[in-house]
């Protein structure tokens, strides 16, 4: 094929719908992967018809450790391989920690670190031996930020994914391989929905500090084209993440207690 092929994970709805727009118009083939088959068949037909482009669809559980392989292998068995890799999928598991199961925090870390580690280690080299390639790995403003009770291991995973970015970023930049962290804020999407704090996050949160995903989106394909390897989009998560390196950390940390529970459960 021709045309360079994306794959984008959680791409049934939200950010990575809105990447999977923004990458087609820009001319990539789409490999389409999350848990909901009748969405990601909607969005390929919407995508080819629109952009005269293939988008393959892959219905698939990352929690389970199988997924990252059996994905590539039907990218293989099809003949393409992965030139961008948008690591968006993701959720917030609310509740104390101690209070949860861990089979359900394990398979936040396999969904949110492990997975992502995963598929960009085994797509990498392709893109080196290239020398094209595009990483994206949605993290949040939660991971630049102290930790919140509440969502325990939400920001924890999200702090692993920008350092992970970067590393990622020194490593490969010489090698014509972008890699970026996405770090967006609240934004329009089902991540509230799917967590149960739509209601409480909507009373809590005013309007100026939400984006809709096109915007997230549309930063984070600006910000990996740049090669900038934290990308954060919006003036009001700039300026939280900019006053966050400036305060000292114990004033972070009391700050994160003082607000937290308008946006967590605990």
């Amino acid at each position: 094929m021709d045309r360079r092929l994306a794959l984008v994970t959680g791409a049934s709805a939200g950010i990575g719908a809105a990447f999977a727009r923004i990458l087609a118009s820009h001319g990539y083939d789409l490999a389409l992967t999350a848990r909901r088959a009748d969405r990601l068949d909607r969005l390929a037909e919407e995508l080819s018809l629109r952009y005269g482009v293939e988008a393959l669809t892959v219905t698939a559980d990352l929690a389970e450790p199988e997924a990252p392989g059996q994905i590539l292998d039907f990218l293989t068995a099809h003949g393409r391989t992965v030139d961008a890799l948008i690591n968006n999928a993701g959720y917030g598991l609310p509740g104390a920690y101690a209070d949860t199961r861990w089979e359900d925090q394990r398979a936040v870390i396999q969904v949110m670190m492990t997975a992502p580690a995963e598929l960009a280690h085994r797509v990498l080299p392709g893109m080196i031996h290239r020398r094209f390639g595009r990483i994206v790995n949605v993290a949040s403003l939660a991971g630049l930020i102290p930790g919140a009770a509440g969502a325990t291991l939400y920001g924890a995973t999200k702090a692993f994914m920008v350092r992970f970015s970067q590393s990622l970023h020194l490593e490969t930049e010489a090698h014509g391989v972008h890699v970026s962290a996405l770090c967006p804020g609240f934004t329009y999407s089902e991540f509230h929905d799917v967590n149960g704090m739509r209601a409480q996050i909507s009373q809590s949160t005013p309007p100026w500090l939400w984006l809709g995903a096109d915007e997230v989106a549309a930063a984070g394909y600006e910000g990996v084209e740049a090669n900038r390897p934290i990308c954060v989009p919006g003036a009001p998560n700039k300026a939280i993440a900019a006053l966050v390196k400036l305060i000292p950390d114990e004033w972070a940390l009391a700050l994160m207690a003082s607000q937290g529970p308008r946006f967590r459960k605990v």
